[in-house]
């Protein structure tokens, strides 16, 4: 079955229109999914690591085991 140049280019094109489109839908993905993580690791990383006040506590912070 012989098929029409233009028909082929225009299959061509939309071909790789869509795989631009699918390209472009994954790097945006990817950007959202990097920054939701950085945005988090921000928020944890801001309460670990920072005293709570300005007095030191008296026990240790080691886990006790239940009696």
């Amino acid at each position: 079955m012989m098929m029409h140049p233009d028909l082929l280019l225009a299959l061509a094109n939309d071909r790789h229109r869509e795989l631009i489109a699918e390209a472009d839908r994954e790097r945006l993905l990817t950007s959202a999914r990097r920054a939701r993580r950085a945005r988090r690791a921000r928020k944890t990383s801001a309460v670990r690591g920072q005293p709570t006040g300005t007095l030191a506590s008296c026990e240790p912070s080691a886990a006790v085991p239940a009696r």
